[in-house]
């Protein structure tokens, strides 16, 4: 409180280091708008969530210092924003053009796909380095404004911002081609009916959307050393930026990057323990305000999934029961097989495939997509570490901490589910998820931050690796049937009802904010559970555990597996875990493999590896 007070009497008494902070905030914005423009405009018209974005201002950082050496430095940025919408062009021609009629979620998993391959290839053209650019020509060195030095690449970036935004509006209103690609954003079945090339017109905005994500990242060269992990870095706040300003509006994403960026320069000051968490704040309490954004449009009513309007779930099938129970008795012959390391892969496999499949009871079920489910697996986790180490909880207290916790977050997130839909929905999951991540990072004195809380062991009787194996096992097999058999129940049928058709099942009676509410505690209760074992298998809890990175891990198993089969998220938790192990242990490249894998199933195989299997057997 004294360095707030403090931080907030130095801006009072000197307002010119307030606007010398201010202006290093638009600045900032600048890079973040280009960004998160090509994003929007790409949403707007395609309706594609392209979570490989950042994957392109990447890319255009790596080709700017590549071609400055080459060019000279503002030929280079030319060049690698010239490039970087060529990669658009061959990405949306070559993967995205296949899936535009596809569940939102496939094309989730593509681009998501990509982004693992463009990652590996840019390790194999540039090195593993980071690579810093020369600083702009011309532009090197500072000003006083007010007193206060201002680098002048800073107000370079500040003009940038307005001047770009000044020409999309000259396009999208001025030029025939931009006429189009409003029409488009509008109405796209009625833009195709009037004889408009949407092939051509997808293309374009695609190129478009590269090309600006490109020049983001080759102006960002003289700020910022290029490096593996800006993709990442960038997208998760482009995303805050275009879901703050509204969906499809560029101007709302000018004025939401403003807003970020001058939110984080004073944030570093006033609240620093806040900084990692501060810009996903905004957005949750921008979205409960305005559901749609700043200047976004209305979302569909709350429950409307991803309108697969797929036939009632019927019981398995003899075949797939059988199947089943051949399985579970492999499983548990197991540790008389093997021992040491498959035991400890196994473990990871049963938590994570319990995790999947509470997601998959979310997005499957529920049709309510989430980009931030590993906030519940974290929780979990630091719920029975956190009783463990401060009740002296034996482990089976601690386990039972784990539902309990999850289940409080998502009755304490449920609430939003009558707020927002679809990508706003999944956003906000986003900002939960990171606002549970920094609290565990920052928050010392309880969760020890980065260091995590260690010495989380099993109870004697459990502390061999076959003997926490078989706890793993049971208690996993007793999840999924749980899952499975709330499927099924009336209130399963009811969360698909308010999934497919959110008005008629309001007509009928059904309460579906409530139903989807409950249905995120239940989700939230199994993957909390998921988090406990996990924590215990390895013997502490790291921030990690409620990581984005978690959270898409648990989307790529249940696309990956099959978004329209129960058993989807077992057989995907399966194959990823696996598949990863295997390539990480024998492929240098393993990410690009692994990326193509899962482009490869987004687009040719869309009911996932359950779906190959199952539908032949004629299994749910």
């Amino acid at each position: 409180m004294d360095s707030l007070i403090g931080t907030l009497r130095l801006l009072a008494e000197e307002p010119s280091f307030a606007v010398a902070q201010a202006l290093t905030g638009l600045a900032g914005a600048s890079s973040l708008f280009l960004v998160s423009a090509g994003l929007t405009i790409v949403f707007g018209v395609t309706r594609v969530v392209n979570f490989a974005h950042g994957s392109f201002f990447m890319v255009g950082a790596y080709v700017a210092v590549s071609a400055i050496t080459l060019v000279g430095f503002w030929p280079g940025m030319l060049v690698a924003a010239l490039a970087v919408g060529a990669l658009g062009v061959a990405v949306e021609v070559g993967i995205l053009r296949r899936i535009y009629r596809a569940p939102e979620l496939f094309q989730l998993l593509a681009t998501f796909g990509l982004v693992l391959v463009i990652q590996d290839a840019t390790l194999w053209l540039w090195g593993p380095e980071d690579r810093m650019g020369p600083r702009a020509p011309g532009l090197r060195g500072a000003v006083d404004v007010l007193g206060q030095p201002v680098p002048l690449y800073d107000l370079f970036l500040i003009a940038v911002g307005p001047l770009v935004l000044a020409l999309l509006w000259l396009v999208f209103r001025r030029t025939r081609w931009g006429v189009l690609v409003r029409a488009a954003t509008a109405d796209r079945e009625m833009t195709a009916a009037l004889g408009v090339d949407q092939k051509r017109l997808f293309t374009g905005v695609f190129a478009l959307g590269a090309l600006l994500a490109g020049l983001g990242g080759a102006l960002q060269v003289p700020r910022e050393a290029a490096n593996l992990h800006m993709d990442l870095n960038v997208i998760a706040e482009a995303f805050v930026v275009v879901v703050v300003g509204g969906m499809g509006s560029i101007v709302g994403a000018y004025l939401a990057a403003v807003l970020i960026g001058v939110v984080h320069a004073f944030g570093v000051l006033l609240f620093p323990k806040l900084t990692l968490v501060l810009v996903f704040l905004i957005m949750a309490a921008v979205l409960v305000v305005r559901p749609a954004g700043l200047l976004g449009e209305a979302p569909v009513p709350a429950g409307g999934g991803h309108g697969t309007g797929e036939p009632p779930l019927r019981p398995a099938s003899p075949l797939l029961k059988l199947a089943g129970a051949a399985l579970l008795v492999l499983l548990a012959l197991l540790p008389l097989a093997t021992e040491g390391y498959a035991l400890v892969l196994m473990v990871d496999v049963l938590a994570l495939a319990l995790f999947a499949a509470s997601l998959h009871f979310l997005m499957g079920v529920g049709g309510m997509i989430s980009f931030g489910h590993a906030a519940y697996f974290g929780i979990g986790a630091y719920g029975a570490a956190l009783a463990a180490k401060y009740l002296a909880a034996p482990m089976e207290l601690a386990l039972a901490f784990a539902p309990l916790a999850a289940a409080v977050a998502g009755l304490a997130f449920g609430w939003l589910c009558g707020r927002a839909s679809g990508v706003y929905l999944a956003m906000l999951s986003l900002a939960f998820a990171q606002i549970a991540w920094s609290v565990a990072v920052q928050w010392l004195e309880v969760t020890g931050g980065d260091n995590g809380i260690l010495g989380l062991w099993p109870s004697p009787w459990a502390a061999g690796p076959g003997a926490y194996y078989y706890l793993t096992l049971g208690l996993t097999t007793a999840g999924l049937l749980a899952i499975r058999w709330l499927a099924h129940t009336p209130f399963g049928q009811s969360l698909r009802a308010g999934r497919d058709s959110p008005r008629r099942a309001e007509a009928l009676g059904m309460s579906v904010g409530a139903r989807q509410w409950a249905a995120v505690a239940v989700a939230g209760a199994f993957a909390g559970l998921a988090g406990g074992l996990f924590a215990y298998a390895k013997g502490s809890v790291f921030p990690s555990f409620l990581a984005i990175s978690r959270s898409v891990d648990g989307l790529v198993m249940v696309l990956l597996g099959g978004v329209q089969s129960l058993t989807g998220p077992i057989v995907g938790a399966i194959a990823y875990i696996g598949l990863a192990d295997q390539l990480v242990r024998g492929v240098e490249y393993w990410r690009l493999v692994l990326g193509a894998t899962i482009i490869l199933l987004a687009v040719a195989f869309r009911g996932g590896l359950a779906g190959i299997a199952i539908r032949r057997a004629g299994a749910p």
